[in-house]
Protein backbone atom coordinates (compact mmCIF):
# COMPACT_ATOMS: atom_id res chain seq x y z
CA UNK A 1 0.00 0.00 0.00
CA UNK A 2 1.00 3.52 -0.50
CA UNK A 3 -0.13 4.68 2.84
CA UNK A 4 0.91 3.85 6.09
CA UNK A 5 -2.39 3.13 7.41
CA UNK A 6 -4.84 0.40 6.11
CA UNK A 7 -8.23 0.74 4.21
CA UNK A 8 -10.95 -1.90 5.60
CA UNK A 9 -13.59 -1.69 2.84
CA UNK A 10 -16.21 -3.36 5.89
CA UNK A 11 -16.04 -0.73 8.67
CA UNK A 12 -15.77 3.03 8.69
CA UNK A 13 -13.03 4.44 10.45
CA UNK A 14 -14.34 6.65 13.97
CA UNK A 15 -11.61 8.23 14.86
CA UNK A 16 -10.96 11.78 13.29
CA UNK A 17 -9.16 12.13 10.19
CA UNK A 18 -5.59 10.74 10.01
CA UNK A 19 -2.68 13.29 8.91
CA UNK A 20 0.19 11.25 7.15
CA UNK A 21 2.75 11.43 5.10
CA UNK A 22 2.33 13.09 0.99
CA UNK A 23 1.21 10.00 -0.86
CA UNK A 24 3.08 8.68 -3.63
CA UNK A 25 0.35 7.67 -6.00
CA UNK A 26 0.69 6.21 -8.96
CA UNK A 27 -1.32 8.13 -11.19
CA UNK A 28 -3.22 11.32 -11.00
CA UNK A 29 -5.97 11.87 -13.09
CA UNK A 30 -7.80 15.62 -13.18
CA UNK A 31 -11.30 16.24 -14.60
CA UNK A 32 -11.65 19.26 -16.95
CA UNK A 33 -15.11 21.33 -16.13
CA UNK A 34 -17.05 19.34 -13.27
CA UNK A 35 -19.26 22.37 -11.68
CA UNK A 36 -22.32 23.89 -13.05
CA UNK A 37 -20.69 27.58 -11.23
CA UNK A 38 -17.31 26.99 -13.37
CA UNK A 39 -19.24 26.26 -16.90
CA UNK A 40 -21.49 29.27 -16.03
CA UNK A 41 -18.44 31.36 -15.88
CA UNK A 42 -16.43 29.92 -18.76
CA UNK A 43 -19.74 29.69 -21.11
CA UNK A 44 -19.36 25.86 -21.97
CA UNK A 45 -20.83 22.74 -20.48
CA UNK A 46 -19.55 19.87 -21.38
CA UNK A 47 -21.64 16.76 -22.05
CA UNK A 48 -19.42 14.09 -20.40
CA UNK A 49 -17.11 14.25 -18.16
CA UNK A 50 -13.11 14.80 -19.71
CA UNK A 51 -9.81 14.28 -17.96
CA UNK A 52 -5.77 14.65 -18.29
CA UNK A 53 -3.27 12.98 -16.10
CA UNK A 54 -0.96 14.86 -13.82
CA UNK A 55 2.70 13.46 -12.95
CA UNK A 56 2.97 12.31 -9.37
CA UNK A 57 6.10 14.97 -8.94
CA UNK A 58 3.52 17.73 -8.80
CA UNK A 59 2.52 16.25 -5.57
CA UNK A 60 2.93 19.01 -2.78
CA UNK A 61 2.26 19.43 0.98
CA UNK A 62 0.69 21.58 3.41
CA UNK A 63 2.53 24.43 4.39
CA UNK A 64 5.05 24.12 1.22
CA UNK A 65 5.61 26.58 -1.42
CA UNK A 66 4.98 26.24 -4.97
CA UNK A 67 6.95 28.68 -7.90
CA UNK A 68 5.92 31.21 -10.18
CA UNK A 69 8.22 30.49 -12.73
CA UNK A 70 10.60 33.61 -14.12
CA UNK A 71 8.86 35.49 -16.89
CA UNK A 72 5.67 34.17 -16.11
CA UNK A 73 2.13 36.02 -15.11
CA UNK A 74 -0.52 33.96 -14.82
CA UNK A 75 -0.37 31.56 -11.71
CA UNK A 76 -4.05 30.44 -10.61
CA UNK A 77 -4.96 28.43 -7.95
CA UNK A 78 -8.25 25.95 -8.30
CA UNK A 79 -9.60 24.24 -4.84
CA UNK A 80 -10.70 21.05 -5.47
CA UNK A 81 -11.98 17.85 -3.51
CA UNK A 82 -9.02 14.89 -4.11
CA UNK A 83 -10.27 11.06 -3.93
CA UNK A 84 -7.77 8.94 -3.11
CA UNK A 85 -8.80 5.11 -4.23
CA UNK A 86 -8.73 2.66 -1.22
CA UNK A 87 -9.60 -0.84 -3.19
CA UNK A 88 -8.38 -1.04 -7.19
CA UNK A 89 -11.71 -0.25 -9.29
CA UNK A 90 -12.12 -2.15 -12.95
CA UNK A 91 -15.19 -1.60 -14.79
CA UNK A 92 -17.29 -1.13 -11.31
CA UNK A 93 -20.97 0.04 -11.64
CA UNK A 94 -21.99 3.73 -10.80
CA UNK A 95 -23.96 2.56 -7.71
CA UNK A 96 -20.72 0.68 -5.97
CA UNK A 97 -18.10 3.55 -7.19
CA UNK A 98 -18.28 5.07 -4.12
CA UNK A 99 -17.08 2.20 -2.40
CA UNK A 100 -13.79 2.15 -3.87
CA UNK A 101 -13.02 5.59 -2.88
CA UNK A 102 -10.70 5.29 0.38
CA UNK A 103 -10.22 8.70 1.42
CA UNK A 104 -11.59 12.38 0.27
CA UNK A 105 -9.11 15.49 0.97
CA UNK A 106 -8.14 18.49 -0.27
CA UNK A 107 -6.54 19.98 -3.07
CA UNK A 108 -4.57 22.54 -5.33
CA UNK A 109 -4.83 22.06 -8.90
CA UNK A 110 -2.47 24.37 -9.56
CA UNK A 111 -2.07 25.83 -13.51
CA UNK A 112 0.30 28.39 -15.32
CA UNK A 113 -1.69 29.95 -18.20
CA UNK A 114 1.09 31.12 -19.53
CA UNK A 115 2.32 27.43 -20.79
CA UNK A 116 -1.66 26.77 -21.57
CA UNK A 117 -1.90 26.97 -25.19
CA UNK A 118 1.17 25.63 -26.45
CA UNK A 119 0.08 22.47 -24.81
CA UNK A 120 -3.44 21.84 -26.41
CA UNK A 121 -5.43 20.51 -23.89
CA UNK A 122 -2.58 17.98 -22.93
CA UNK A 123 -1.79 20.41 -19.24
CA UNK A 124 1.69 18.44 -19.33
CA UNK A 125 3.66 21.86 -18.35
CA UNK A 126 0.62 24.28 -17.55
CA UNK A 127 -0.39 22.12 -14.57
CA UNK A 128 2.67 19.74 -14.22
CA UNK A 129 5.23 21.66 -12.52
CA UNK A 130 6.76 20.32 -9.19
CA UNK A 131 4.42 21.23 -6.03
CA UNK A 132 1.60 22.14 -8.58
CA UNK A 133 -0.77 19.54 -6.54
CA UNK A 134 -0.23 20.00 -3.09
CA UNK A 135 -2.72 17.68 -1.14
CA UNK A 136 -4.04 17.30 3.21
CA UNK A 137 -3.29 18.11 5.19
CA UNK A 138 -5.61 15.11 6.41
CA UNK A 139 -7.63 12.34 4.51
CA UNK A 140 -11.02 11.67 5.73
CA UNK A 141 -12.34 8.43 5.60
CA UNK A 142 -14.74 8.27 2.39
CA UNK A 143 -17.38 5.67 4.11
CA UNK A 144 -18.16 8.26 6.55
CA UNK A 145 -19.19 11.31 4.42
CA UNK A 146 -21.94 12.19 1.85
CA UNK A 147 -20.52 12.12 -1.51
CA UNK A 148 -22.77 14.75 -2.39
CA UNK A 149 -22.36 16.73 0.98
CA UNK A 150 -18.67 17.30 0.12
CA UNK A 151 -17.72 21.25 0.81
CA UNK A 152 -14.47 23.18 -1.13
CA UNK A 153 -13.88 26.37 0.49
CA UNK A 154 -10.57 28.41 -0.92
CA UNK A 155 -9.44 31.62 0.96
CA UNK A 156 -6.33 34.07 -0.82
CA UNK A 157 -4.25 35.44 2.33
CA UNK A 158 -7.42 35.40 4.35
CA UNK A 159 -10.18 36.46 1.86
CA UNK A 160 -12.76 33.44 0.55
CA UNK A 161 -12.50 33.14 -3.22
CA UNK A 162 -14.00 29.36 -3.52
CA UNK A 163 -17.18 28.29 -1.62
CA UNK A 164 -19.79 25.43 -3.05
CA UNK A 165 -20.58 22.02 -2.51
CA UNK A 166 -20.09 18.30 -4.79
CA UNK A 167 -24.08 18.61 -5.10
CA UNK A 168 -23.11 21.81 -7.52
CA UNK A 169 -21.25 19.41 -9.70
CA UNK A 170 -22.72 18.16 -12.89
CA UNK A 171 -21.35 15.19 -13.04
CA UNK A 172 -21.62 13.56 -9.39
CA UNK A 173 -17.99 12.19 -8.04
CA UNK A 174 -18.83 8.36 -7.94
CA UNK A 175 -19.61 8.99 -12.17
CA UNK A 176 -16.25 10.06 -12.19
CA UNK A 177 -15.02 7.18 -10.72
CA UNK A 178 -17.44 4.80 -12.54
CA UNK A 179 -16.16 6.53 -15.60
CA UNK A 180 -12.54 6.40 -15.17
CA UNK A 181 -12.84 3.01 -14.51
CA UNK A 182 -14.35 1.33 -18.11
CA UNK A 183 -11.02 2.92 -19.39
CA UNK A 184 -8.41 1.57 -17.25
CA UNK A 185 -7.95 0.41 -13.26
CA UNK A 186 -7.61 2.57 -10.67
CA UNK A 187 -5.13 1.61 -8.15
CA UNK A 188 -4.59 2.12 -4.31
CA UNK A 189 -3.84 5.40 -4.25
CA UNK A 190 -4.48 6.61 -7.13
CA UNK A 191 -5.66 10.12 -7.15
CA UNK A 192 -8.40 11.76 -8.71
CA UNK A 193 -8.97 15.25 -8.25
CA UNK A 194 -12.19 16.71 -9.57
CA UNK A 195 -12.35 19.51 -10.95
CA UNK A 196 -13.14 23.35 -9.16
CA UNK A 197 -15.97 25.86 -8.75
CA UNK A 198 -15.94 29.44 -9.94
CA UNK A 199 -13.82 31.63 -8.34
CA UNK A 200 -10.13 30.17 -9.18
CA UNK A 201 -7.92 33.42 -10.12
CA UNK A 202 -4.35 34.64 -10.44
CA UNK A 203 -2.42 34.70 -7.79
CA UNK A 204 1.40 36.13 -7.30
CA UNK A 205 4.43 35.73 -5.53
CA UNK A 206 3.88 36.09 -1.74
CA UNK A 207 0.30 35.09 -1.41
CA UNK A 208 -1.02 32.28 0.41
CA UNK A 209 -3.78 29.91 -0.56
CA UNK A 210 -5.57 27.83 2.14
CA UNK A 211 -8.09 25.08 1.09
CA UNK A 212 -10.38 22.83 2.97
CA UNK A 213 -12.66 20.33 1.97
CA UNK A 214 -15.47 19.05 4.92
CA UNK A 215 -18.46 17.20 5.16
CA UNK A 216 -20.62 20.08 7.39
CA UNK A 217 -23.09 17.34 8.04
CA UNK A 218 -20.44 14.78 9.55
CA UNK A 219 -18.90 17.44 11.18
CA UNK A 220 -15.14 16.61 9.32
CA UNK A 221 -12.52 18.29 7.45
CA UNK A 222 -9.14 17.86 5.76
CA UNK A 223 -7.95 21.04 7.71
CA UNK A 224 -6.88 23.62 5.43
CA UNK A 225 -4.29 22.99 3.12
CA UNK A 226 -1.68 26.09 2.76
CA UNK A 227 0.49 27.10 0.12
CA UNK A 228 2.27 30.05 -0.39
CA UNK A 229 3.57 31.54 -4.05
CA UNK A 230 7.36 32.08 -4.08
CA UNK A 231 9.28 33.86 -7.30
CA UNK A 232 11.33 31.84 -9.35
CA UNK A 233 14.71 33.22 -10.76
CA UNK A 234 15.16 30.68 -13.38
CA UNK A 235 13.64 31.51 -17.12
CA UNK A 236 12.90 29.03 -19.38
CA UNK A 237 15.41 28.29 -22.65
CA UNK A 238 14.07 29.16 -25.20
CA UNK A 239 16.53 26.59 -27.60
CA UNK A 240 14.79 23.89 -25.71
CA UNK A 241 11.08 24.06 -26.34
CA UNK A 242 8.10 26.70 -26.47
CA UNK A 243 7.85 29.77 -24.61
CA UNK A 244 5.86 31.22 -22.28
CA UNK A 245 3.31 33.61 -24.32
CA UNK A 246 0.00 35.47 -23.09
CA UNK A 247 -3.16 36.92 -24.35
CA UNK A 248 -6.41 38.55 -23.28
CA UNK A 249 -8.03 35.31 -23.89
CA UNK A 250 -5.51 33.41 -21.72
CA UNK A 251 -5.74 36.65 -19.36
CA UNK A 252 -9.50 36.43 -19.16
CA UNK A 253 -9.47 32.84 -18.35
CA UNK A 254 -7.21 32.99 -15.61
CA UNK A 255 -8.38 35.93 -13.68
CA UNK A 256 -12.11 34.19 -14.35
CA UNK A 257 -13.50 38.15 -16.08
CA UNK A 258 -11.96 40.44 -18.35
CA UNK A 259 -13.22 42.80 -15.61
CA UNK A 260 -11.26 40.66 -12.99
CA UNK A 261 -7.97 40.80 -15.37
CA UNK A 262 -8.30 44.57 -15.84
CA UNK A 263 -9.35 44.45 -19.26
CA UNK A 264 -12.21 46.40 -21.20
CA UNK A 265 -15.01 44.59 -21.80
CA UNK A 266 -15.23 43.24 -25.20
CA UNK A 267 -17.34 46.08 -26.97
CA UNK A 268 -14.70 48.84 -25.99
CA UNK A 269 -11.95 46.95 -27.01
CA UNK A 270 -13.58 46.45 -30.41
CA UNK A 271 -14.25 50.34 -30.40
CA UNK A 272 -10.69 51.35 -29.44
CA UNK A 273 -9.32 48.96 -32.18
CA UNK A 274 -11.96 50.30 -34.94
CA UNK A 275 -13.27 53.70 -34.52
CA UNK A 276 -16.95 52.38 -35.45
CA UNK A 277 -19.72 49.63 -34.23
CA UNK A 278 -17.63 46.98 -33.35
CA UNK A 279 -18.63 43.09 -34.77
CA UNK A 280 -20.22 40.77 -32.90
CA UNK A 281 -17.70 38.04 -33.40
CA UNK A 282 -15.44 36.45 -30.72
CA UNK A 283 -12.15 34.86 -30.63
CA UNK A 284 -11.12 31.54 -31.29
CA UNK A 285 -8.49 30.87 -28.96
CA UNK A 286 -5.24 29.25 -30.61
CA UNK A 287 -5.28 25.63 -28.98
CA UNK A 288 -9.21 25.50 -30.06
CA UNK A 289 -7.91 26.64 -33.14
CA UNK A 290 -4.90 24.31 -33.54
CA UNK A 291 -7.87 21.15 -32.74
CA UNK A 292 -10.14 22.44 -35.21
CA UNK A 293 -7.52 22.58 -37.43
CA UNK A 294 -6.58 19.11 -37.42
CA UNK A 295 -10.39 17.56 -37.10
CA UNK A 296 -11.87 17.15 -40.63
CA UNK A 297 -15.39 18.49 -40.99
CA UNK A 298 -16.60 14.90 -41.77
CA UNK A 299 -15.94 13.72 -38.28
CA UNK A 300 -16.89 17.58 -36.97
CA UNK A 301 -20.49 17.05 -38.79
CA UNK A 302 -21.03 13.51 -37.10
CA UNK A 303 -20.11 14.70 -33.63
CA UNK A 304 -22.80 17.81 -34.79
CA UNK A 305 -25.44 15.22 -35.35
CA UNK A 306 -24.71 13.07 -32.26
CA UNK A 307 -25.82 16.25 -30.70
CA UNK A 308 -28.63 16.98 -32.63
CA UNK A 309 -27.80 19.60 -34.55
CA UNK A 310 -28.64 18.07 -38.64
CA UNK A 311 -28.49 21.63 -40.63
CA UNK A 312 -25.04 23.28 -39.77
CA UNK A 313 -23.94 21.84 -44.06
CA UNK A 314 -23.18 25.01 -46.30
CA UNK A 315 -24.35 23.21 -49.16
CA UNK A 316 -23.04 23.72 -52.85
CA UNK A 317 -19.60 25.48 -52.64
CA UNK A 318 -15.92 24.14 -53.19
CA UNK A 319 -13.16 25.52 -52.16
CA UNK A 320 -10.93 27.87 -54.80
CA UNK A 321 -7.40 26.49 -54.02
CA UNK A 322 -7.63 22.81 -54.07
CA UNK A 323 -6.44 21.10 -50.75
CA UNK A 324 -7.07 24.18 -48.33
CA UNK A 325 -8.40 24.24 -45.04
CA UNK A 326 -10.29 26.96 -43.30
CA UNK A 327 -11.04 27.51 -39.87
CA UNK A 328 -11.99 30.60 -38.03
CA UNK A 329 -15.53 32.60 -36.65
CA UNK A 330 -17.82 33.90 -39.05
CA UNK A 331 -18.34 37.77 -39.87
CA UNK A 332 -21.64 37.56 -41.82
CA UNK A 333 -22.44 40.15 -45.03
CA UNK A 334 -26.13 39.83 -46.28
CA UNK A 335 -27.15 40.70 -49.91
CA UNK A 336 -30.81 41.15 -50.44
CA UNK A 337 -32.29 40.61 -54.23
CA UNK A 338 -31.54 43.45 -56.85
CA UNK A 339 -33.83 46.07 -56.94
CA UNK A 340 -32.89 49.53 -59.11
CA UNK A 341 -33.98 51.87 -56.22
CA UNK A 342 -32.41 50.23 -53.54
CA UNK A 343 -28.89 49.52 -55.44
CA UNK A 344 -29.27 53.38 -56.06
CA UNK A 345 -29.64 54.02 -52.30
CA UNK A 346 -27.69 50.94 -51.03
CA UNK A 347 -25.74 49.66 -53.50
CA UNK A 348 -22.47 52.51 -54.43
CA UNK A 349 -20.42 54.64 -52.04
CA UNK A 350 -19.37 53.00 -48.53
CA UNK A 351 -21.83 50.44 -49.03
CA UNK A 352 -22.32 47.05 -46.91
CA UNK A 353 -19.99 44.88 -48.50
CA UNK A 354 -16.88 47.51 -48.43
CA UNK A 355 -17.79 48.25 -44.56
CA UNK A 356 -17.56 44.48 -44.01
CA UNK A 357 -13.95 44.28 -45.62
CA UNK A 358 -12.80 47.08 -44.28
CA UNK A 359 -13.61 45.79 -40.76
CA UNK A 360 -12.30 41.89 -40.65
CA UNK A 361 -10.37 41.34 -38.28
CA UNK A 362 -7.93 38.49 -38.03
CA UNK A 363 -8.54 35.17 -38.32
CA UNK A 364 -12.37 35.87 -39.26
CA UNK A 365 -14.27 34.48 -42.17
CA UNK A 366 -16.47 36.26 -44.27
CA UNK A 367 -20.04 34.47 -44.89
CA UNK A 368 -22.01 36.30 -47.52
CA UNK A 369 -25.83 35.39 -47.97
CA UNK A 370 -26.09 35.15 -51.76
CA UNK A 371 -29.24 33.23 -51.63
CA UNK A 372 -27.55 30.58 -53.56
CA UNK A 373 -27.52 32.79 -56.99
CA UNK A 374 -24.47 31.90 -58.80
CA UNK A 375 -25.36 34.56 -61.69
CA UNK A 376 -23.00 36.78 -60.40
CA UNK A 377 -20.15 38.23 -58.31
CA UNK A 378 -20.14 38.66 -54.77
CA UNK A 379 -16.35 39.27 -54.29
CA UNK A 380 -13.88 39.91 -56.64
CA UNK A 381 -9.77 40.86 -56.45
CA UNK A 382 -9.76 44.16 -55.03
CA UNK A 383 -11.55 42.89 -51.67
CA UNK A 384 -10.34 39.53 -51.13
CA UNK A 385 -7.01 41.32 -51.70
CA UNK A 386 -8.25 43.57 -48.48
CA UNK A 387 -9.36 40.76 -46.97
CA UNK A 388 -5.96 39.07 -47.28
CA UNK A 389 -4.02 41.71 -45.78
CA UNK A 390 -6.48 42.43 -42.51
CA UNK A 391 -5.44 38.69 -41.82
CA UNK A 392 -8.89 36.79 -42.52
CA UNK A 393 -8.74 33.49 -42.96
CA UNK A 394 -11.66 32.77 -45.54
CA UNK A 395 -14.52 33.80 -47.25
CA UNK A 396 -17.56 31.78 -47.67
CA UNK A 397 -20.57 32.38 -50.25
CA UNK A 398 -23.17 30.47 -52.04
CA UNK A 399 -22.88 33.00 -54.58
CA UNK A 400 -20.01 33.62 -57.86
CA UNK A 401 -17.03 35.32 -57.64
CA UNK A 402 -15.36 37.68 -60.11
CA UNK A 403 -11.69 37.79 -60.85
CA UNK A 404 -11.49 33.87 -60.19
CA UNK A 405 -8.06 32.99 -61.28
CA UNK A 406 -6.71 36.54 -59.53
CA UNK A 407 -8.47 35.83 -56.08
CA UNK A 408 -6.74 32.37 -56.29
CA UNK A 409 -3.56 34.05 -57.33
CA UNK A 410 -3.80 36.35 -53.43
CA UNK A 411 -4.01 33.39 -51.86
CA UNK A 412 -6.77 33.94 -49.96
CA UNK A 413 -9.30 30.62 -49.41
CA UNK A 414 -12.71 30.95 -51.34
CA UNK A 415 -15.55 28.96 -50.72
CA UNK A 416 -17.95 29.84 -53.56
CA UNK A 417 -20.62 27.92 -56.30
CA UNK A 418 -17.49 29.36 -58.84
CA UNK A 419 -17.17 31.81 -60.78
CA UNK A 420 -19.20 34.16 -62.58
CA UNK A 421 -18.22 37.69 -64.66
CA UNK A 422 -20.80 39.91 -63.84
CA UNK A 423 -20.38 42.76 -61.58
CA UNK A 424 -22.22 42.79 -57.69
CA UNK A 425 -25.88 44.44 -58.77
CA UNK A 426 -26.64 42.45 -62.01
CA UNK A 427 -28.71 40.12 -59.01
CA UNK A 428 -27.67 41.86 -55.51
CA UNK A 429 -27.76 44.68 -53.27
CA UNK A 430 -25.17 45.09 -50.29
CA UNK A 431 -27.38 45.27 -47.19
CA UNK A 432 -26.24 44.03 -44.18
CA UNK A 433 -23.29 43.37 -41.57
CA UNK A 434 -23.21 41.47 -38.58
CA UNK A 435 -26.71 39.84 -38.56
CA UNK A 436 -27.71 36.26 -38.46
CA UNK A 437 -27.88 35.26 -42.22
CA UNK A 438 -28.60 32.32 -44.41
CA UNK A 439 -25.99 30.70 -46.74
CA UNK A 440 -25.87 27.41 -48.83
CA UNK A 441 -29.05 26.57 -46.63
CA UNK A 442 -27.45 26.89 -43.38
CA UNK A 443 -27.98 29.73 -40.74
CA UNK A 444 -25.16 31.32 -39.88
CA UNK A 445 -24.70 34.30 -36.39
CA UNK A 446 -21.66 36.36 -36.04
CA UNK A 447 -18.87 34.55 -34.16
CA UNK A 448 -20.15 30.89 -35.38
CA UNK A 449 -17.32 28.81 -35.93
CA UNK A 450 -16.72 28.07 -39.68
CA UNK A 451 -14.53 24.99 -40.29
CA UNK A 452 -14.50 23.98 -44.34
CA UNK A 453 -12.39 21.21 -46.26
CA UNK A 454 -11.90 19.11 -48.93
CA UNK A 455 -15.55 17.77 -47.93
CA UNK A 456 -17.45 21.01 -47.82
CA UNK A 457 -17.99 23.82 -45.22
CA UNK A 458 -19.94 23.20 -41.78
CA UNK A 459 -21.19 26.25 -39.60
CA UNK A 460 -20.49 24.88 -35.52
CA UNK A 461 -22.27 27.05 -32.93
CA UNK A 462 -19.62 28.46 -30.55
CA UNK A 463 -20.45 27.22 -27.45
CA UNK A 464 -19.92 23.16 -28.92
CA UNK A 465 -17.19 23.96 -30.51
CA UNK A 466 -14.62 22.71 -28.16
CA UNK A 467 -16.75 19.91 -26.91
CA UNK A 468 -17.19 18.83 -30.88
CA UNK A 469 -13.24 19.21 -31.47
CA UNK A 470 -11.95 17.12 -28.79
CA UNK A 471 -15.48 14.14 -29.70
CA UNK A 472 -13.83 14.74 -33.25
CA UNK A 473 -10.39 14.48 -32.72
CA UNK A 474 -11.33 11.39 -30.82
CA UNK A 475 -13.16 9.52 -33.05
CA UNK A 476 -10.25 9.98 -35.65
CA UNK A 477 -7.56 8.27 -32.76
CA UNK A 478 -10.36 5.28 -33.30
CA UNK A 479 -11.12 5.17 -36.70
CA UNK A 480 -6.79 5.69 -36.93
CA UNK A 481 -6.60 2.21 -34.54
CA UNK A 482 -9.64 0.32 -36.85
CA UNK A 483 -7.66 1.14 -40.13
CA UNK A 484 -4.91 -0.30 -38.60
CA UNK A 485 -5.99 -3.43 -37.58
CA UNK A 486 -7.95 -3.57 -40.99
CA UNK A 487 -4.37 -3.25 -42.80
CA UNK A 488 -3.32 -6.14 -40.69
CA UNK A 489 -5.69 -8.09 -42.19
CA UNK A 490 -8.63 -8.22 -39.85
CA UNK A 491 -12.10 -8.15 -41.39
CA UNK A 492 -14.37 -5.48 -40.48
CA UNK A 493 -17.70 -7.07 -39.55
CA UNK A 494 -17.62 -6.57 -35.59
CA UNK A 495 -14.66 -3.81 -35.73
CA UNK A 496 -16.43 -1.70 -37.73
CA UNK A 497 -18.25 -0.21 -35.96
CA UNK A 498 -16.75 -1.67 -33.10
CA UNK A 499 -17.97 -4.98 -31.19
CA UNK A 500 -17.55 -5.33 -27.39
CA UNK A 501 -14.64 -7.60 -28.09
CA UNK A 502 -12.70 -4.90 -30.28
CA UNK A 503 -13.04 -2.53 -28.16
CA UNK A 504 -12.12 -4.40 -25.40
CA UNK A 505 -8.96 -4.65 -27.13
CA UNK A 506 -8.99 -1.09 -27.60
CA UNK A 507 -9.26 0.27 -24.33
CA UNK A 508 -6.35 -1.85 -23.74
CA UNK A 509 -4.27 -0.22 -25.49
CA UNK A 510 -2.43 3.01 -23.69
CA UNK A 511 -5.33 5.10 -22.73
CA UNK A 512 -5.50 9.12 -23.98
CA UNK A 513 -4.20 11.45 -21.42
CA UNK A 514 -7.06 14.10 -22.40
CA UNK A 515 -10.21 14.96 -25.23
CA UNK A 516 -8.09 18.41 -24.88
CA UNK A 517 -10.64 20.53 -23.27
CA UNK A 518 -9.14 22.60 -20.52
CA UNK A 519 -10.29 22.60 -17.25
Amino acid sequence: MIYDFEYDAQEPRKEAPVSQPIPQPGKIIAIHLSYASRADQRGRRPAAPSYFFKPTSSIGASGGVVERPAGTELLAFEGEIALVIGTAARRVSLADAWSHVGWVTASNDLGLYDLRANDKGSNVRSKGGDGYTPLGPEYVDARAVDPEALRVRAWVNGELRQDDTSAGMIFPLAQLVADLSQHFTLQPGDVILTGTPAGSSVIVPGDVVEIEVDAPDAGVSSGRLVTTVTQGEVAFDDSLGSMPAVDDLQRTEAWGSREEAGLPPAFERATEERDETPSTTGELSPELRAKLELSPTAGLSSQLRKRGLHSCFIDGVSANLPGTKIVGTAKTLRFVPAREDLFKSHGGGYNAQKRCFDAIRPGEIVVIEARGEAGTGTLGDILALRAKTLGAAGVVTDGGVRDFDAVAEIGLPVFSQGAHPSVLGRRHVPWDVDVTIACGGATVQPGDIIVGDGDGVIVIPANLAEEVADAALAQEDEDAWIAEQVAAGHPVDGLFPMNAEWRAKYDQRAPSTSSGTQS
